[in-house]
C-alpha cells in the first residue's frame, strides 16, 4: 500500500510550514507530496484537486489544505487510519481541531470556522482511495469555490457503494482571516447550493448532514424591503410603512441572533446590525444566480 498527498494552494504563507511538516515528520513517507497553484488558473480547488489526485502515483491520495498545522506525527496516523481498510472503505477522514480564543466568547466569522469541525467529508484532511476517485469521476469542476464540493464528491463516492470513515488522526485548521463584509461575500455559496440541488436531490442538506438554511427566510426579508421600496414609489405609504416595519423587525432579528452568541463588542455589534441589513438580498440574488446558471446542470 502507498499514499500520495494533494495541497491545492493559492500561495497561503502556511504552505512551506505544511510541507516542511510533511517532509520532517514521523511515520512512512508518501509517494509524492503534488503541490498544485490556482493562482494561474483560477480554476478552483476542485480543478486543483483533480489535477494532482490524476498525477499521483499512490494507492490512497491525502487531500490537504494549504491553511492546515498538521501534527509531527501525521503521516504515522494517516497510515495507521489508511492501513488495513477494508475494499469497501473509499476514503478516511480527519477530526479537524478549531482552535478559538479563550478568554472570549468567538466572533461570527470565528464560528463560521469552528463549524469545520463537525461538518462531514471536508477536504482541509480527506484521504480517498484512487480506485474510489477514478470510479466516481474526481470532483465536480462547476463548483468554482471551497464550498460543497467535497461534500457533492463523498455523495457520489458513497452512492457508487463505498464507506466513508472517520480516522483518528487530528489536523488543526486556523480560524480564517476576515474583514468587516467577509459574511457578505461568503453569500456567494448560495449559487453552489443551487448546483448542489440540481446534482444531488432536493434532499441534499439532510444527505449531508447539514443545517436547514436560511434562505426562505432571507426571501421573506428581501419580498419585504423591494415592496416596500416600490409600494413607496406608488405613493402607497401605509402599505409602504407596514413593508418597512415587516423588514425591519425581520432584520433586527437576524441581527440579534448573530449578535447574541459573540464577543458583543461595539465593533462585532455594529458588523453584525450593517451585514444583517445586506446578508438577505445578497444571498438571493446569488441563489437566483445560481439557479439561472446551473438550470441545465446534470449529475
Amino acid at each position: 500500500m502507498s499514499y500520495s498527498v494533494v495541497i491545492p494552494t493559492v500561495g497561503r504563507p502556511n504552505l512551506d510550514v505544511l510541507i516542511d511538516a510533511l517532509v520532517a515528520g514521523t511515520g512512512p513517507d508518501p509517494c509524492e507530496i503534488i503541490v498544485v497553484d490556482d493562482r494561474e488558473t483560477r480554476l478552483g480547488p476542485a480543478a486543483a484537486r483533480n489535477t494532482g489526485w490524476r498525477e499521483a502515483r499512490g494507492d490512497w491520495v491525502a487531500f490537504v489544505d494549504d491553511d492546515v498545522v498538521l501534527a509531527p506525527d501525521w503521516k504515522e496516523r494517516l497510515w495507521a487510519d489508511i492501513e488495513g481498510l477494508p475494499d469497501d472503505v473509499g476514503a478516511s477522514q480527519a477530526r479537524i481541531v478549531v482552535p478559538l480564543p479563550e478568554d472570549r466568547r468567538p466572533t461570527d466569522a470565528e464560528r463560521g470556522t469552528a463549524g469545520l469541525a463537525s461538518a462531514h467529508w471536508i477536504t482541509a484532511d480527506m484521504a480517498y482511495r484512487r480506485e474510489a476517485l477514478a470510479r466516481a469521476g474526481g470532483f465536480d469542476e462547476r463548483f468554482p469555490r471551497a464550498y460543497r464540493e467535497d461534500a457533492e464528491l463523498a455523495l457520489r463516492v458513497q452512492d457508487r457503494g463505498y464507506r466513508i470513515v472517520r480516522g483518528a488522526r487530528v489536523t488543526t485548521h486556523p480560524v480564517k482571516p476576515a474583514t468587516f463584509l467577509t459574511s457578505v461575500r461568503d453569500q456567494r455559496g448560495n449559487a453552489d447550493d443551487a448546483l448542489m440541488r440540481r446534482l444531488a436531490g432536493s434532499r441534499w442538506r439532510s444527505r449531508i448532514g447539514g443545517a436547514p438554511g436560511r434562505l426562505r427566510s432571507h426571501a421573506i426579508t428581501t419580498a419585504a424591503g423591494l415592496l416596500a421600496v416600490l409600494c413607496g414609489a406608488l405613493r402607497w405609504r401605509r402599505v409602504a410603512g407596514a413593508l418597512a416595519l415587516v423588514w425591519a423587525g425581520r432584520t433586527a432579528w437576524f441581527a440579534a441572533e448573530r449578535i447574541a452568541p459573540g464577543p458583543r463588542t461595539a465593533g462585532e455589534v455594529v458588523r453584525m446590525a450593517v451585514t444583517s441589513a445586506v446578508i438577505p438580498l445578497v444571498a438571493c440574488w446569488h441563489r437566483l444566480r445560481g439557479e439561472v446558471r446551473h438550470r441545465k446542470a446534470r449529475p
